[in-house]
C-alpha cells in the first residue's frame, strides 16, 4: 500500500482493557502523529448530528440523558446484548469514522511524518486491517482484561466477559499482527516496547 509522497498508514488496535489509549499516548510523546477512533465515534453521534438521529430512529430516544445527549452506557447496556443491535450501531458510526481517519492520513506532510498511528479498536472485526500498512496489536491476558474493565467501568464479571466477547478474541489479533506490545506487566516494560517499535517503524 505505500506510494510515494504518502504517510504510511499504521493501526493500533487490541482488545478491550489491554491498555491502547497508554500506548498510543507513548507515540505521540515520541513525535508521532494520532487519532483516537473513540474520539471520531463520539463526534460522529454528537448532539445535532446526522449519526445521533440514525442512532434515535433505530433504538429510541431512551438511549439519550437528560440533556439529549447520548447516553453510552444505555446504548452499550443494548448493543452487548444484541449482536443485531450491535452491527446496526457500526452500521451508522463506522463509515463514518472511516472517512475521518482518511481524511486525516491524506493532511498529514508525509516529508515531516513517515508514518501515523490511527487507534482503531475494532479493526478486524470490520476488516479494515487491509486499508493499513502496519497492524500493531495491543494485547493482555484476557483475565487481565477482565480485571481491568470490572474496575474501570464499574461492571459485574458477568457483563464484562460479554464486552470481551463481543470482540475477536486477543490471541488471534495477536496472530495477524506485525507487532505485538504486551502490557501485563510493569509500565515501564510497556513504555520499553513501544519506543522498540518506534524505531523499528523509523527505520
Amino acid at each position: 500500500m505505500v506510494g510515494a509522497g504518502r504517510v504510511r498508514r499504521v493501526a493500533l488496535t487490541g482488545g478491550i482493557a489491554t491498555g491502547k489509549s497508554h500506548v498510543r499516548e507513548c507515540f505521540e510523546r515520541l513525535g508521532v502523529p494520532t487519532i483516537d477512533s473513540d474520539r471520531l465515534a463520539r463526534d460522529a453521534v454528537a448532539p445535532g448530528s446526522p449519526g445521533l438521529a440514525a442512532v434515535i430512529e433505530r433504538f429510541g430516544r431512551g438511549v439519550l440523558d437528560s440533556s439529549g445527549a447520548l447516553d453510552r452506557h444505555k446504548l452499550a447496556a443494548i448493543v452487548f446484548a444484541d449482536e443485531q443491535a450491535r452491527k446496526t450501531l457500526e452500521s451508522i458510526i463506522h463509515p463514518q469514522v472511516r472517512r475521518a481517519t482518511d481524511a486525516w492520513f491524506a493532511s498529514l506532510d508525509a516529508a515531516r511524518h513517515p508514518y501515523a498511528i490511527a487507534d482503531i479498536p475494532l479493526l478486524f472485526e470490520v476488516n479494515r486491517d487491509r486499508d493499513f500498512d502496519v497492524v500493531i496489536v495491543v494485547a493482555a491476558e484476557p483475565e487481565t482484561q477482565i480485571r481491568r474493565v470490572m474496575h474501570r467501568d464499574s461492571l459485574s464479571e458477568p457483563e464484562a466477559r460479554q464486552r470481551l466477547a463481543a470482540q475477536l478474541p486477543i490471541d488471534e489479533k495477536v496472530r495477524r499482527a506485525d507487532f505485538v506490545i504486551r502490557t501485563d506487566g510493569p509500565q515501564e516494560d510497556t513504555d520499553r516496547q513501544v519506543r522498540d517499535v518506534w524505531e523499528r517503524l523509523r527505520r
